[in-house]
């Protein structure tokens, strides 16, 4: 169990201080700052009571969320609302890591006792290298966004937030819950069927790979790739071919309308950026639905475009909501408090108002 004293360095049982290992990762100090009140929620959610939050203390349970970047994650208010309204001590931390350390984070964490992740950009493929196992999501989907950190007892394997896992032999599994999600976001918040739809994908790397396999299982009829390198959208399409012969892939912008325009990049998600697809090649008024995975902005420069041309938009909130409540689940055995998770999360982006 981890525990924090007011030097800020580390322990973990046995008294053995570890702060080397978190300065070198870059995320000591990351971890320490999203201890603070501020991290929760400024607000409780209906189903809270108004209680007070959980105060940190020396058995409270730890998740978190690594990237890079990571100061616009909506992620730490969403489970720590669920913690708190499900009564649990446990807490939610936002960490960046950089792609070079996340091996050693990943060890870092599971020797200092956290339950589980979440992985957001860039980490998601290069996870699939540093897990002890592969769920098979992972292996379907080809990308990792939870970690659930498992003990051994009696030869069966259980998330260390739902066990006493002293002494016992640990490992982490890697799971995909990002594609099931999207698909249910598409379906509610684009109000869109992608059964059967033509799809223009926006990037290639971990989120998008799982995006565009995702599709191609739910039965889509074609499929456009555009990519900055395009070498990497040509693997992906081939993949895609390979496993799902029934979908028309290909590389590069559709001459034909598109029901669904999906951006799995994260282009808009800095201030400045501009749009993640040539307008002057594709314009948007031949879209019907437009899907940006990014949810901070709550509204991009490319929904802001999409709006524009009169198509249905739709951030990433919803796939973030549902992606979170099956993560949640793992890490705790118990059922999600979704729609506390959904209202923490409307606080967060929007301020309580859509």
């Amino acid at each position: 169990m981890v525990k924090f004293f007011a030097q800020g360095f580390p322990i973990v049982d046995g008294g053995n201080r570890i702060p080397e290992l978190w300065a070198e990762i870059g995320i000591r100090e990351a971890c320490l700052r999203k201890l603070a009140y501020r991290q929760f929620p400024s607000q409780p959610v209906s189903d809270m009571s108004h209680e007070p939050h959980r105060p940190i203390s020396a058995a409270t349970r730890l998740c978190a969320v690594f990237g890079q970047p990571i100061r616009h994650s909506a992620s730490p208010a969403m489970h720590n609302a669920a913690f708190s309204a499900a009564g649990l001590d446990w807490a939610y931390l936002a960490c960046e890591v950089d792609p070079k350390h996340l091996g050693e984070a990943l060890v870092g964490a599971a020797r200092m006792g956290f339950c589980g992740l979440n992985l957001t950009i860039p980490h998601k493929l290069e996870a699939l290298e540093w897990v002890d196992e592969l769920d098979e999501s992972a292996r379907v989907f080809g990308a990792v966004n939870t970690v659930v950190f498992e003990a051994e007892i009696d030869g069966e394997w259980f998330p260390v937030g739902t066990v006493d896992s002293t002494g016992r032999p640990k490992r982490s599994k890697g799971y995909n819950t990002d594609a099931d999600a999207l698909i249910r976001a598409i379906k509610e918040d684009l109000r869109v069927e992608p059964r059967s739809s033509r799809v223009l994908l926006l990037g290639a790397g971990g989120a998008a790979r799982a995006a565009a396999l995702r599709l191609a299982e739910e039965g889509i009829l074609e499929l456009w790739i555009v990519n900055r390198t395009t070498t990497k959208a040509e693997e992906l399409a081939s993949e895609i071919s390979h496993r799902f012969p029934a979908v028309t892939v290909e590389v590069g912008y559709p001459e034909s309308d598109v029901e669904i325009l999906l951006n799995g990049t994260s282009l808009g998600l800095k201030t400045g950026d501009g749009l993640p697809l040539d307008i002057e090649r594709f314009p948007l008024h031949r879209v019907d639905g437009v899907y940006d995975m990014i949810y901070r902005p709550a509204q991009t420069p490319l929904l802001r475009a999409a709006r524009a041309a009169g198509c249905q938009i739709a951030n990433g909130l919803g796939m973030l909501l549902y992606q979170g409540a099956a993560a949640w689940e793992l890490w705790t055995g118990r059922l999600a408090p979704v729609e506390v998770m959904r209202e923490a999360l409307g606080r967060e982006i929007y301020g309580g108002a859509r």
